[in-house]
């Protein structure tokens, strides 16, 4: 299948090589040079805008930092470009109501689209075991499954469009929560002369595990390896929680929601990124408790 692939970044070089790993023709285009010859050592073929990319293509692949840009992107560069009838997914993390909008606005130009954000990594963008919550119609999402399958483990339908951006914020919002729970829980155990090792062994199969302990644990050499191992490099930046977790609450406003303990954690973490850990690992903020 000709693909187009627009953002090549952490997560969607990883993609767009998968793509091309599984024999599809892919044209790629991002703003930064070393990510498009990235993108050509890895068998995609690369353009100098993104609307040159799209051209003539039967499906359209987006990875991009917000849902301003996504909108822009899809309205000046994908509607009218791609063929007649293509099939457009949207992977990156953005607001419900920009998706539903795109969505809609594609739908009326005579495009199948679904919103397919994702969950796992870099690790796992790049090892092709990323898990898809896909918002759209039915037919939709039956024809970018196909597509979707060949960048990752999982594929799962969430519903009517802007469900894929409801799943995951919510999913996202849960993580930040465990991840400070568990690391407070691991702080305390410390104090009390509990060893970290001991801790995880007794949690670990007990009513506290959770997959911020058993796979992504914020201790260093406990646990499967996680980005504590490497000084918090890699992983879920703590920026890019604090954006899905802003979302989250922009969310929880728009349906009269109240989520107190979810907007305690984007507190915290406001404050971990402005001390300047933006860019270190989410489950760094346990070195807030040293």
């Amino acid at each position: 299948m000709k693909i187009a692939f627009i953002g090549l970044g952490n997560m969607g070089g990883g993609m767009a090589a998968n793509l091309a790993k599984a024999g599809h023709q892919v044209r790629a285009f991002d703003l930064a040079e070393d990510a498009l010859a990235t993108a050509r050592a890895k068998g995609c073929e690369t353009f100098a805008d993104a609307a040159s990319a799209c051209e003539g293509v039967e499906a359209v692949v987006s990875m991009l930092p917000n849902g301003d840009i996504v909108s822009q992107v899809y309205t000046d560069s994908v509607i009218g470009h791609a063929s007649e009838g293509a099939v457009l997914m949207d992977c990156s993390t953005i607001d419900v109501a920009t998706a539903r909008d795109v969505i809609a606005a594609a739908e009326q130009a005579g495009y199948d689209m679904v919103d397919a954000p994702v969950s796992g990594g870099i690790a796992a963008a790049e090892g092709g075991t990323l898990t898809f919550m896909a918002g759209g119609s039915t037919a939709a999402f039956e024809r970018a499954r196909p597509v979707l399958e060949d960048m990752g483990k999982a594929v799962i339908h969430a519903g009517d469009a802007g469900n894929g951006q409801a799943a995951k914020i919510c999913n996202n919002m849960l993580l930040a929560v465990q991840m400070i729970g568990t690391a407070e829980a691991f702080k305390l155990a410390e104090k009390l002369g509990l060893d970290p090792q001991t801790f995880y062994d007794i949690s670990s199969v007990s009513s506290g595990q959770c997959w911020s302990m058993t796979s992504y644990c914020p201790v260093p050499g406990v646990g499967p390896k996680s980005p504590a191992d490497n000084d918090y490099q890699g992983g879920f930046a703590t920026a890019l929680m604090l954006k899905d977790l802003r979302l989250a609450m922009d969310a929880a406003a728009g349906a009269h929601v109240n989520p107190r303990i979810g907007g305690r954690a984007k507190e915290l973490y406001e404050a971990f990124d402005a001390a300047g850990h933006g860019s270190r690992d989410f489950s760094a903020i346990i070195t807030e408790y040293d």
